[in-house]
């Protein structure tokens, strides 16, 4: 039982053969302990049953996507249609209880026909005419696609029409009879990450080997893309390559194959709208004698910036406690989302010959957190608007900028909120850094079952969101559930993602314990009834809050978690975080990382919490390895441990509501039994409209 020093010391590597009989079997008994241990009894029954009845509830809102045609698609999954059925309907159908939908694609029918474990990922649709469009399905719901043309009118896969095996490919239409196209070509084609490092312009009826290369990237690039922008009198190309996970080198595709440069920073966030280019630097960025703070937004006229004019209009200027959240263009107007202290507010810009108009947008309730849905930047100025919070359902709201708004559809509410609120505290950390969290739950209740998340990595955002699984598995059983917005998200912008980087790594995780002990601190929970989960970067959270704080947390549960962070990086897409991270193969990477790789600092001699870890054998972004070797580890050194590996699920772990219930139901069982179960249990049933009421947002600022 030696300590791991080194991946030479590694006595599991084994386990990350995903075909091999021996590691096969080991998690074949692995999941067989789990499931007898945790699936047994009245109690998980009931649990997966009320789950599946959010997931799959026929009163949830239909949420649409708009590609231009004045039409709503929609994706839905429900018992009948577990793989889901894609479909479309007019607004005066979409406004009714009850729409009548024009169903495009039966992905149960088509899987069943074709003996396959499709799992829909999305759709690129051809924007003129709006009668083709590209289907990408995934085998289990990994990231790698095959991508298929379908006839809109026919409602009928092309026959010889656009066809890509399966690969993580990148798609987009240029016109009718063409589209560019990055995919694995063949040997060198890739990227270390695993993505396409050259781009084609694929012509229709042409092989794809002897489609036209428009772009190549390096090797040890992330990956590249060529896209097309159609709007009407601005028709453009552009390609690019993926420098790192934040830095990108950006060029101009002109009709000759001549590249010219997009002079923006390279860890710039860009749009190009019409006449517009707007710049988000994530670092500072000194240009025309000004220097624009991380996390501003620009706004200067593409043609100008491009022949080399830098007069810059100040959009947005970030301020301790206030940062960008969003953005979207109407056709003629640019919609801004700041969070305040991980409240939101949104207002709208409008350019005009003296300058930009701002005001706030129409519509947005006051006590919720609301964000843009989808905007039709093409044609109109509308623009759906969905607002909730951890106690209000989901409403979808339809705009139109300067005119009116109106409530289309409201989601059900799952369990009832009955002397429950919703309170905002900041604990210290180490630091003395503000560390903002949400606390959801009876505010006059003892100290008992507390449930906190977080995710702390890539500049996300967690924001104030309903659940119906933790509303009816949690809060409705008389837990409290806890939010952490430590740093590493996006909540103050780029400096508080920058300050959780790389050899700052531990300033998120010194967050998060802050949070944990500050729970305490004001009695809301104790060490023993505190249970923590969190999934990919968030499952590495979860690791390091078991190996270095253990003392603070009585059960742990990290769903598709990174945790060998001396292997990370040869792993399936791993490369393409090490910007993130940092590259285990240099020296002075290695020392930072060393200092808290979960799998590394497993000892015999330290008490741990019980922990469940549960992944994926499809997941091919975050590969399974990392959460069995971490079990066996723990196992070696006689742990509790429990997991559990879903044959299917991609990155998600469930590829379905079935099983997504199931996942679910096992995390809050394996927190209910070892954190304790309350005295009293809310009634698990649906709200009526009439019953809900609005719940103001207590904030304590104190640490």
């Amino acid at each position: 039982m030696a300590r791991l020093t080194d991946e030479g010391d590694d006595p599991y590597l084994w386990l990350e053969d995903l075909d091999g009989a021996d590691a096969a079997g080991w998690v074949r008994d692995r999941n067989a302990e789990t499931v007898a241990a945790l699936t047994a009894g009245e109690a998980f029954a009931g649990l997966r049953t009320e789950l599946r009845q959010v997931l799959d509830a026929e009163d949830r809102i239909p949420w649409p996507g708009w590609r231009g045609d004045r039409l709503h698609y929609n994706f839905w999954r429900d018992a009948t249609h577990p793989r889901g059925v894609w479909r479309r309907t007019t607004l005066d159908q979409y406004r009714r209880p009850e729409p009548e939908w024009d169903v495009l694609l039966d992905v149960d029918a088509l899987a069943a026909e074709e003996g396959e474990n499709w799992v829909w990922s999305g759709v690129t649709v051809l924007r003129t005419g709006y009668e083709r469009c590209l289907i990408s399905l995934s085998r289990g719901g990994a990231d790698a696609v095959v991508v298929r043309e379908f006839d809109l009118g026919r409602r009928a896969f092309v026959e010889d029409g656009f066809t890509l095996p399966e690969a993580k490919s990148v798609v987009c239409w240029i016109d009718a009879d063409h589209i560019f196209v990055g995919t694995d070509f063949g040997p060198g084609s890739l990227t270390s990450s695993g993505y396409p490092r050259i781009a084609k312009r694929w012509r229709r009826g042409m092989p794809l080997a002897a489609a036209d290369v428009v772009y190549e990237g390096r090797a040890d690039d992330v990956g590249v893309y060529a896209s097309h922008d159609s709007t009407p009198g601005f028709e453009r190309d552009f390609v690019g390559r993926g420098l790192d996970f934040y830095r990108s080198e950006n060029h101009l595709l002109t009709g000759t194959g001549e590249l010219t440069r997009l002079e923006v920073p390279e860890d710039a966030h860009w749009d190009v709208h019409r006449e517009w280019l707007v710049i988000r630097p994530r670092s500072p960025w000194t240009v025309g004698g000004v220097t624009h703070p991380p996390g501003a937004l620009l706004a200067t006229r593409f043609d100008e910036f491009l022949a080399g004019g830098r007069e810059l209009t100040v959009l947005f200027w970030p301020d301790d406690r206030t940062a960008l959240s969003h953005y979207f263009w109407t056709r003629n107007h640019l919609i801004l989302a700041t969070l305040a202290d991980v409240q939101s507010r949104l207002e709208v810009l409008t350019p005009g010959e003296t300058g930009w108009r701002r005001e706030p947008l129409a519509g947005v309730p006051e006590l919720e957190h609301s964000g843009i849905v989808v905007t039709d930047p093409h044609r109109s100025d509308a623009y759906l608007l969905a607002s909730e919070g951890f106690l209000q359902p989901a409403t979808l709201r339809l705009g139109q900028v300067g005119g009116a708004v109106e409530t289309l559809k409201r989601e059900p509410a799952f369990f009832d909120t009955d002397g429950l609120a919703v309170r905002q505290f900041f604990a210290s950390s180490v630091d003395g850094t503000r560390v903002p969290y949400f606390v959801v739950g009876d505010p006059d209740a003892p100290a008992g079952p507390t449930l906190l998340t977080g995710y702390g990595g890539y500049e996300i955002s967690l924001t104030p969101h309903y659940s119906g699984v933790i509303g009816r598995g949690w809060l409705a059983r008389g837990g409290t559930y806890v939010v952490a917005n430590i740093r590493g998200g996006g909540e103050y912008g780029p400096e508080w993602h920058r300050a959780a980087m790389r050899e700052n790594r531990p300033r998120a995780y010194e967050d998060f314990a802050a949070v944990a002990a500050d729970l305490v601190t004001r009695g809301i929970t104790t060490p023993a009834r505190l249970g923590i989960e969190g999934g990919s970067n968030g499952g590495l959270l979860m690791g390091v809050m078991l190996t270095r704080y253990p003392a603070l947390f009585g059960a742990v549960v990290a769903h598709v978690p990174v945790l060998d962070m001396r292997r990370y990086h040869r792993l399936l897409a791993g490369a393409s975080w090490m910007a993130e991270y940092g590259d285990p193969d240099r020296a002075a990477d290695w020392a930072h990382l060393r200092q808290y790789s979960p799998y590394h600092h497993v000892r015999g001699d330290r008490s741990y919490p019980p922990v469940l870890f549960v992944t994926s054998t499809r997941d091919d972004r975050v590969h399974p390895g990392h959460a069995r070797k971490m079990a066996a580890r723990l196992r070696e050194h006689g742990h509790e441990v429990a997991y559990y590996e879903n044959v299917e699920g991609g990155h998600g772990a469930a590829a379905n509501s079935e099983q997504r219930a199931f996942v679910w139901a096992l995390t809050l069982e394996f927190l209910w039994r070892k954190l304790g179960r309350q005295a009293h249990h809310r009634p698990a049933r649906q709200v009526s409209p009439a019953d809900r009421g609005t719940r103001e947002l207590a904030t304590d600022s104190g640490a």
